[in-house]
């Protein structure tokens, strides 16, 4: 019994070394996946994501920073095989001004357009004076 177990020890723990990544690069890997947005899901990072196209992106991030990249390269890569879109937090320019004010556009609108309905309320109609004299009736 003693010796299988050291046999599966002896067999068991170099395999487990083998698969352990650098943690470093795993922290760098993480870093970067959560500032790049999923292309399949739109709404997660790359990091959030288990879409085949977001792993492959980790992986193509892994072997980038493995290579000597920094964090700048790999982000600058992205950006120029997918645009601005990829980037999970776009910067401010000409290009994605709409998705940096849209919504702000889009709130004043909804309030100028409440506004303007509730300021224009129909005054009350006027009574004629068969109608005056019939709810007078009612009310006596």
């Amino acid at each position: 019994m003693a010796r299988l177990l050291s046999l599966f020890l002896l067999v068991a723990l170099p395999l487990q070394v083998i698969g352990q990544e650098d943690p470093g690069l795993e922290r760098r890997v993480t870093s970067l996946a959560h500032e790049l947005r999923c292309l399949v899901c739109q709404n997660q990072t790359i990091a959030d994501s288990n879409a085949p196209l977001a792993q492959d992106l980790r992986n193509q991030i892994r072997e980038q920073l493995k290579a000597g990249k920094s964090e700048r390269d790999v982000i600058d890569f992205m950006v120029a095989r997918y645009g601005d879109f990829v980037l999970y937090r776009p910067p401010f320019k000409a290009a994605t001004v709409a998705l940096w004010a849209g919504p702000f556009v889009l709130l004043a609108l909804g309030a100028w357009l409440l506004i303007r309905r509730v300021r224009k309320k129909a005054p009350p109609a006027e009574l004629t004076e068969a109608e005056r004299r019939r709810a007078a009736q009612l009310l006596e």
